[in-house]
């Protein structure tokens, strides 16, 4: 490692990080919206199907999605950046590690106050929180828009970049995520076996094969800020 250099802490975050900031996840509204299976909502099937019904979901998260802030886990991350090089990849569509301040973060699922083209994918514009999408906003090429997000059975193209990244950690952490959802899942394997690895959760997935492993059983708004002090402690 070049010296004097921060150590490159690359820390993959689920769902359960955003929870205690308000945000519901799939598994909270039991895998239904409004009586409605999610996968109607988040599938290209779904889109195709019922374009006003997936619109009113995300106009609904979206607006939900302004009003929270950030909890002690997204701020602890945050000031992390004083001692570290912080890289977050985050499975979660809000922007909480934005307003707690973190800089380098990827969104391999999308954003929720992003829309994109449904003609061109590299057309995406942000949109604001308030603002609801509806049928008839098109792109500047013509075409409807349409929420920025992974949908279930969509490729993510950015997870060959999160790879990259996950091989590259000095110190690699898993936070709020049951490690069932795939491709994400999968970035741990691409972490070198000497790389110390964290895994941050009340409910300890079974990755028992990993070596270097070390786990703090706790939501994130406790166990974030006791991996910082391991950190600066063991690691500076």
């Amino acid at each position: 490692m070049e010296k004097n250099r921060k150590k490159r802490v690359v820390v993959l975050t689920g769902a359960g990080i955003s929870q205690e900031s308000g945000i519901k996840t799939f598994r909270d509204m039991d895998g239904l919206w409004e009586n409605f299976d999610v996968m109607e909502v988040a599938s290209p099937q779904g889109w195709a199907k019922n374009k006003e019904m997936v619109l009113k979901f995300y106009n609904e998260r979206r607006l939900q999605c302004g009003q929270t802030k950030p909890n002690l886990g997204h701020l602890a991350l945050a000031d992390l950046e004083k001692d570290f090089e912080i890289c977050i990849i985050t499975q979660n569509v809000d922007d909480l590690h934005e307003k707690a301040g973190s800089t380098q973060i990827m969104h391999i699922h999308g954003l929720l106050n992003q829309v994109r083209s449904t003609f061109d994918p590299t057309l995406v514009y942000d949109w604001a929180y308030d603002k609801p999408l509806n049928i008839g906003d098109k792109c500047e090429k013509g075409s409807q828009l349409r929420p920025h997000i992974v949908w279930f059975g969509e490729s993510v193209p950015l997870i060959q970049n999160a790879a990259v990244l996950a091989s590259e950690a000095d110190i690699f952490a898993v936070i709020g995520t049951s490690m069932a959802v795939y491709p994400a899942a999968g970035l741990i394997d691409y972490v070198g076996n000497d790389i110390p690895k964290f895994i941050i959760d009340p409910n300890i997935p079974d990755i028992k094969k990993y070596k270097n492993l070390h786990k703090i059983a706790e939501k994130a708004s406790i166990g974030v800020p006791q991996f910082a002090e391991i950190l600066r402690k063991e690691y500076l």
